[in-house]
């Protein structure tokens, strides 16, 4: 790749010719329009344009995937794989506007039935610009305190509703469980019903003290997400009250928020990517996790939720994997990010993961796969341990619930085909 060029991949459907296709996005996206301007020299499209770096044609169908699209009539319509590179002095060191130039427009144009941005490769050097992860997977490992399996954790619930004294109350039962990391839910950052300031200064009271009788201290990742700088104050509060995570909605923050907390940080960001449905519920449309990882991992995030095996939403397995499989992988000079393993998580998903992504470098989060255990919440914790065991074991779940009761009673509740 070149060193002055940043490249990114799509799927497209079309039913114009491909290369036509591909040249609209290429001008689109640099110096061109709809029309021969003015000023568009050959010699400034050389510096400053696009370029088609490949088509390779996939398969044919026919029907549209998306409304809206102006077809020529008679043609089927195909799809196929793109990639264009675009000079970095089109938009210097900034991701607001590497998201502008690889995206932007480019799901609007009308001679496209479906596009997908899959893939973003950017020059180290570019690269480097970025904060990137400061904690990322060892990081991370350090302060939670664990070293050889998935960090385990949970979500508060109920999501809203609980004062600071009862979310106190609930993070005490949860670190004598034996939790590594608590989180509270996207819907809670800093309501007038539960102010940060106060829920933080409630919370590591408790965790605190239970550190103070254990030795150890349980990562709680609090949601700080707010308008930039009070988000820079947020994580100021939790630092000073003695914690060590926080949280941010990605989406709703955005990647220039993002990076300016971490800039300021001394923390690990936990990266939530609530409202990633409307990025990529439908195939030929919004962006894979592959580039979206990317971009907020410049901006400095060190978790990553994947959502998670089996899960209450519409992701498919293998999508989840994938996504997973992305943060573990280094890129562009910044480390390997941890991925977050959640929704409808319990300990019968444990096996089906490791295989799938032979690592426990993962946060394995379980909201009812813990507190919704019959026997309680420390056997909902320990059946997780159990599983992941026998996860890295070999050894089936059933066999190594024969002897194991909290592992058996989880089976025989959360156990889904």
């Amino acid at each position: 790749m070149s060193a002055d060029r940043i490249h990114s991949t799509y799927r497209i459907e079309t039913a114009h010719p491909l290369e036509e296709a591909a040249a609209v996005m290429a001008g689109e996206q640099s110096s061109g329009t709809f029309i021969a301007v003015p000023g568009e020299t050959d010699a400034l499209r050389e510096r400053f344009g696009a370029r088609i770096e490949s088509i390779h044609e996939e398969d044919r169908v026919d029907a549209p995937s998306l409304p809206g699209s102006r077809q020529p009539a008679g043609r089927s319509l195909r799809r196929a794989l793109v990639t264009l590179s675009f000079p970095v002095d089109n938009i210097g060191p900034s991701l607001p506007n590497l998201m502008t130039m690889v995206a932007g427009n480019l799901f609007e144009l009308s001679p496209f039935s479906g596009m997908r941005l899959l893939d973003i490769e950017l020059p180290d050097s570019f690269a480097r610009e970025f904060p990137g992860p400061a904690f990322g997977i060892s990081g991370t490992r350090k302060l939670a305190g664990v070293s050889d399996r998935p960090i385990l954790g949970t979500i508060v619930k109920p999501s809203v509703g609980l004062s600071p004294d009862e979310t106190a109350s609930l993070a005490r039962t949860l670190a004598e469980a034996g939790l590594d990391f608590i989180k509270d839910d996207e819907l809670i950052a800093n309501p007038p019903y539960s102010p940060l300031k106060e829920r933080v200064r409630c919370v590591m009271r408790i965790l605190r003290d239970h550190a103070d009788r254990t030795g150890k201290l349980v990562m709680y990742a609090f949601n700080i997400t707010d308008e930039p700088d009070a988000m820079l104050r947020h994580h100021d509060t939790v630092r000073e009250a003695g914690g060590s995570c926080v949280m941010v909605s990605m989406i709703s923050a955005g990647l220039s928020a993002v990076a300016h907390l971490r800039r300021h940080a001394s923390l690990p960001i936990h990266g939530h990517r609530n409202g990633w449905g409307m990025l990529a519920r439908h195939p030929l449309a919004g962006m894979e996790y592959a580039a979206f990882q990317k971009l907020f991992r410049l901006a400095g995030a060190d978790h990553f939720h994947v959502n998670g095996l089996r899960n209450k939403f519409c992701e498919e397995d293998a999508s989840v994997i994938r996504s997973a499989q992305t943060c573990l992988q280094p890129f562009a000079g910044t480390p390997p990010v941890m991925p977050v393993f959640s929704s409808g998580q319990s300990a019968s998903q444990a096996p089906d993961t490791y295989a799938a992504l032979q690592s426990v470098d993962l946060m394995y989060i379980c909201g009812g796969g813990i507190l919704g255990h019959p026997d309680g919440v420390a056997a909902g914790v320990q059946s997780l341990r159990e599983a992941w065991e026998a996860a890295v074991a070999g050894v089936p779940l059933e066999t190594y619930a024969r002897e194991r009761p909290a592992l058996a009673r989880a089976l025989q509740t959360f156990q889904r085909t």
